[in-house]
């Protein structure tokens, strides 16, 4: 008796059960996190491009992340991007590069990039990009005299690198050099006709005295003693020619494994039958005035609004942090403490910007 007694006062006792944890809050775009993971994204981005220059960080536009298990998340990034005068094949670390201003017309690189967290270890699993110059208007208002982008095939861009490079052969004792890509060009009408164009070149086996006498013979240094670098030159038109022209070796470089340099597209162009001196030209740029990031980063894994397998639903940041909340007052019956805070709403996204708006 009792025990039965005893039984029936311990069920009417109060069932007090520890009140979960708060969901972690969602990252913001400005966050440590976020910012490790877009450095990644953005090394990965400049490493496997096949053409033009490296891009740099302006703003984190948005982060989304899904947890897989422990210590194993999914994020994915958008960016934007700005264009910098560094070559891909340059030498010169990202942090050292400066972003084209403005004036220089800018180019914009949009992304997004899926990664992986494991065990504090981020990776970049696919990115999707693409690329484009700001509006000549905007060029024009703020500087009315500035040049302005012309298309990489144009016939007076295409006479500048011809002439600028056979200036530059035509004066060094050292190695042929081959044209690679041209990398960008700008005419200016006015006050001066002036063209400016930008272009990668390679070390050849031939020296500048040896072309001379069979330039088909030339060849690209194997991956062991490649040599590439990078020429600028002005050429004015009108009232009367004169052109300035330079060029810069950045000496060997050790490739990697997955991406030696000669298997690049963007350092492929030339033939041994070919010469480069002629302006030749990669017809992946016809007609455009930039090289689009499009070209080398096109997985559409990376994208949210392309990959089936990531519905948008599932992918909105605000909402999980809701939802994971709603979730655990749905299944815990029991009054909350009054100690009980709920997340902080995550921080603004999209992030400050680092250079300028296009």
């Amino acid at each position: 008796m009792k025990a039965l007694v005893a039984f029936i006062l311990l069920v009417q006792l109060p069932i007090h059960r520890a009140a979960p944890a708060a969901p972690p809050a969602p990252l913001g775009c400005d966050d440590p996190e976020s910012e490790a993971a877009a450095e990644v994204a953005v090394s990965y981005i400049n490493g496997h491009s096949h053409h033009g220059y490296k891009f740099a960080l302006n703003r984190i536009e948005n982060i989304r992340v899904l947890p897989q298990g422990v210590n194993n998340d999914i994020i994915f990034l958008e960016l934007d991007l700005l264009e910098t005068t560094c070559h891909i094949l340059s030498p010169t670390p990202l942090a050292n590069c400066t972003v084209r201003s403005i004036t220089e017309h800018a180019v914009e690189g949009d992304c997004d990039v899926k990664l992986q967290k494991l065990d504090g270890k981020l990776s970049v699993l696919a990115s999707k990009c693409h690329s484009h110059a700001d509006s000549s208007e905007d060029v024009l208002q703020l500087c009315p005299q500035c040049p302005l982008l012309a298309s990489l095939n144009n016939t007076e861009v295409l006479a500048a690198v011809t002439a600028a490079l056979n200036d530059h052969n035509g004066k060094t004792a050292d190695a042929y050099l081959r044209l690679l890509e041209i990398g960008r060009a700008n005419i200016q009408h006015y006050p001066v006709h002036t063209v400016y164009v930008e272009f990668a070149v390679a070390a050849t086996n031939c020296s500048a005295e040896e072309a001379k006498d069979n330039v088909e013979a030339c060849q690209l240094l194997p991956d062991d003693k490649s040599n590439f670098g990078f020429c600028k030159a002005t050429m004015v038109m009108s009232p009367s020619q004169d052109l300035q022209a330079d060029c810069q070796l950045y000496g060997h470089q050790v490739p990697t494994p997955d991406f030696p340099f000669l298997s690049r597209p963007g350092v492929t162009y030339s033939q041994p039958s070919q010469d480069t001196s002629a302006g030749l030209l990669p017809s992946v740029v016809q007609g455009f005035t930039n090289h689009n990031l499009r070209l080398s980063h096109n997985n559409p894994v990376a994208s949210e609004s392309s990959s089936s397998e990531f519905p948008t639903s599932v992918l909105s940041a605000k909402p999980v942090a809701k939802r994971a909340v709603a979730e655990v007052a749905q299944h815990d019956k029991v009054a909350r403490p009054v100690s009980f805070v709920l997340p902080p709403p995550p921080p603004p996204c999209p992030g400050k910007i680092r250079h300028f708006k296009i």
